[in-house]
């Protein structure tokens, strides 16, 4: 193929001999069309008729044929023709494009634009190159990447319009619109700013760029629309590392045939924010060998902390080869959590009571912590601000409008409240002899906390304002502001903790044996508050008319107010801990214990 050439004269021509042997033979097929497509009967009779049609019906098929050969005919003409036409155009572009190139140079070699011609457009971050010295538009300024600004755009000649200037990247401006040319031409519009990024430009959002302005005639160009806030962060229960020193253990009593008392287990160590608080320690025991009384000790009380420490249990009690009481200790209760989302501490179970000849009580199981808030969410940022539309030409001209304020960031959502702590069991209560048996009560179990409130929607960002008119004109319209961001949703609230069962309670044949009562369940705790949807800035001021004749732009309008958001879920409920056993004929088992509500649903922003 590249030793094909082409003449567009041959081309022409050859069309037009073509078109006229067409128009040649589409007048042979009409001066034949009546004597061949109707022809006359020899005679009257069957034979005569059908010899007539037949070749009456020859000639219409073959007019037919005719007409379908010349429109293929006339449609390769006209081909024919458009190839010579284009042949001709491509050679006048040739000859054009190196008129106009010889044209160029000179100006190019000594002010760096060409004499006719568009502007170059901007790499990344770049501003346009020039238009024209005579004619010729400004070129498009480049995006910028992340925390760089858009390039300008660049300015026109003496006749042409400015160049757009180039999107902001993350969290940076827009670039300007170029200006239009001395004589006549548009100002550019300015560029996008960059939505806000966190670890950028403070995490703030860009601004839009402002718009070109016209010279002598033409309108101002349009500002940029600011970027979008940053969204707010999701809150986040902290993770807790270690835990608080263990409450010391109660001290063992022994004796013989005299009372015994064990020592009371020491509470747990207190913890920061950031770690679990200590176990209590559990209670001492108490062993009497012979008559006399043995009562357990108290289990220490859990340690502060972010999560709460765990009630140490309570210490046992027996009394063997004599008469006596025999009661069990109580446990420790568990502490409420203190970091955001932390959880309470399970209470400890009761001590255990046995008597060989006489009552025996078990102890009653601690209750159980109540869970802390959730961490909330934060607020979203506020939008970046709409560049100013540019000036109106000095002489006719009007006024660019202003951009568009940025849309507020989305409040983050909130975090799930701490689970409640479980209620401790109750400790066993077995007489084998001389007195009843009772086992010991399960405690209630804990709240669960509240869920964490989302975070407020960011503000929307302020309108640009619009560009004053020339001398005949109006002023351009002010940017509206953004929309406010949605409030983050609430988190859910947290489980309850389970109701400690009751402890057994067993005695032999004659004697009572009564189970304890389970503890209730804890109740759920409430949903976060969702967060409030963010409200908008002013719009832009509307630029002023002309000074010999024209309308002010209008203001810009507010944005609408973000949605509010979500109220989080409520916490599940937390079933009762179930009744000990109870034995022998007279006795009893305990009552089940009842079952914790379910948290509410948080409120909607």
């Amino acid at each position: 193929m590249s030793f094909v050439i082409a003449a567009p004269d041959f081309l022409a021509a050859a069309a037009t001999d073509l078109q006229t042997i067409g128009s040649a033979l589409s007048a042979a097929d009409a001066a034949a069309a009546g004597r061949t497509t109707t022809v006359l009967a020899a005679g009257a009779d069957e034979v005569s008729a059908a010899v007539a049609a037949f070749f009456g019906g020859h000639g219409q098929a073959y007019q037919q044929v005719s007409a379908q050969a010349a429109a293929f005919h006339a449609q390769f003409v006209q081909a024919l023709y458009a190839g010579a036409g284009a042949y001709v155009q491509t050679e006048a572009a040739n000859v054009a494009q190196g008129a106009l190139a010889a044209i160029n140079g000179p100006t190019q070699a000594l002010v760096g634009r060409p004499l006719i011609g568009n502007g170059t457009n901007g790499g990344p971050g770049q501003a346009g190159g020039p238009g024209g010295l005579l004619y010729g538009n400004g070129g498009k300024g480049g995006d910028g990447v992340a925390g760089q600004a858009g390039g300008d755009g660049g300015n026109a000649g003496l006749i042409g319009n400015g160049g757009a200037g180039g999107a902001g990247g993350a969290g940076a401006s827009g670039g300007n619109g170029g200006n239009g040319g001395r004589l006549f031409g548009n100002g550019g519009v300015g560029g996008q700013g960059g939505a806000a990024t966190s670890g950028i430009n403070g995490g703030n959002p860009g601004s839009g760029g402002n718009g070109g302005d016209a010279v002598l005639f033409g309108s101002g160009g349009a500002g940029g629309q600011g970027g979008t806030g940053l969204a707010g962060a999701n809150g986040v229960n902290p993770l807790l590392n270690g835990a608080a020193a263990t409450g010391s253990v109660g001290v063992t009593q022994d004796s013989s045939n005299a009372d015994a008392i064990g020592g009371n287990g020491g509470d747990g160590a207190v913890g920061g924010l950031g770690t679990t608080g200590g176990a209590g320690g559990a209670g001492g025991g108490a062993l009497v060998i012979g008559n006399g009384t043995a009562f357990g000790a108290q289990g220490g009380t859990g340690g502060f902390g972010g999560n709460g420490g765990a009630g140490g249990d309570g210490g046992g009690a027996s009394v063997i080869g004599g008469a006596g009481l025999a009661a069990g200790g109580g446990g420790g209760n568990g502490t409420i959590g203190a970091a955001p989302g932390g959880a309470g501490g399970n209470g400890g179970v009761g001590g255990n009571g046995s008597a060989s000849n006489g009552a025996a009580l078990g102890g009653p199981g601690g209750s159980g912590g109540i869970g802390w808030t959730g961490a909330s969410g934060g607020s979203g940022g506020t939008g970046g601000t709409g560049g100013s539309g540019g000036h109106g030409g000095l002489f006719v001209g009007s006024g660019g409008a202003g951009g568009a304020g940025g849309t507020g960031g989305a409040g983050g959502a909130g975090a799930a409240g701490g689970q409640g702590g479980n209620g401790g069991g109750g400790g066993s209560g077995v007489s084998n002899g001389g007195g009843n048996g009772a086992g010991g009560t399960g405690n209630f179990g804990g709240d669960g906390g509240m869920g964490g409130s989302g975070g407020a929607g960011g503000f929307g960002g302020q309108g640009g304002h619009g560009g004053a008119a020339g001398a005949i004109g109006d002023g351009g319209h002010g940017g509206a502001a953004g929309s406010g961001g949605a409030g983050g949703g609430g988190g859910v609230g947290g489980t309850a903790g389970k109701g400690g069962d009751g402890g057994a309670g067993i005695a032999v044949v004659g004697h009572q044996g009564f189970g304890g009562d389970g503890g209730n369940g804890g109740s759920g705790g409430m949903g976060g508050t969702g967060g409030d949807g963010g409200g908008s800035a002013l719009g832009g001021a509307g630029g002023a008319g002309g000074s010999l004749m024209g309308r002010p732009g209008t203001n810009g309008t507010a944005g609408a107010g973000g949605t509010g958001g979500a109220g989080g879920g409520g916490g599940g409920l937390g079933k009762g801990g179930a009744g000990g056993n109870g034995s022998s004929l007279l006795g009893s088992s305990g009552i089940d214990g009842s079952t914790g509500a379910h948290g509410a649903d948080g409120q909607d922003g």
